[in-house]
């Protein structure tokens, strides 16, 4: 598949993402584009209905969700997994202790390399000898480990057929007046 082709379809089905994200009521996307969201990310800013409020560091999406949900808006964080780890004290120390219900995109780096290499995330997989293999990105060993210390519930999303589980992550963060990961293990192909 040409790049240019991978992109129109991406771009295409990041149309179909943003849909059910506004039918949710969705008011702003927060957060830093990378290539699994970027498709998302285009959508939005051709949407007059949404905002997409880029930051510098994955930290202040959280910190400016709060914000928003406190005016009242309803707003959607986007950010790498490696950004998650970067973001902790803004998600443990605001929107976890605020009890924002938040939903988080949180795109999966290292997600195809970790399962090629046949290790599943977990705190089992979490000894020294995984994490600095040099066929695995280590922060896809970290990921669901760290949601759910946390106490993050998680779901996942693969393809349009995945798209109903939106709705429902979304749903569970309000009634539970807490944040919830939808981790996107691959590109918007099907989405």
């Amino acid at each position: 598949v040409s790049q240019a082709t991978d992109i129109g379809s991406i771009q295409a089905e990041g149309g179909q993402l943003l849909d059910v994200l506004v039918q949710g009521g969705m008011t702003h996307l927060v957060g830093l584009p990378d290539t699994i969201s970027s498709a998302l990310i285009d959508a939005v800013e051709r949407d007059d209905g949404v905002r997409y409020i880029p930051v510098t560091r994955e930290g202040e999406a959280f910190a400016l969700s709060a914000g928003l949900w406190v005016g009242g808006a309803d707003p959607v964080v986007v950010i790498q997994n490696t950004g998650l780890l970067e973001s902790g004290d803004s998600l443990r120390g605001t929107i976890i202790r605020m009890g924002v219900p938040l939903l988080c995109l949180i795109t999966y780096r290292g997600y195809g390399k970790m399962t090629a290499a046949g290790l599943e995330p977990s705190f089992d997989s979490l000894e020294r000898s995984s994490l600095v293999r040099p066929d695995v990105d280590s922060i896809a060993l970290l990921t669901e480990p760290t949601l759910k210390t946390w106490g993050v519930p998680t779901a996942f999303l693969d393809s349009h057929e995945d798209l109903p589980t939106v709705t429902e992550i979304w749903d569970q963060a309000r009634r539970d007046s807490s944040p919830v990961a939808l981790l996107l293990r691959k590109k918007l192909q099907s989405c």
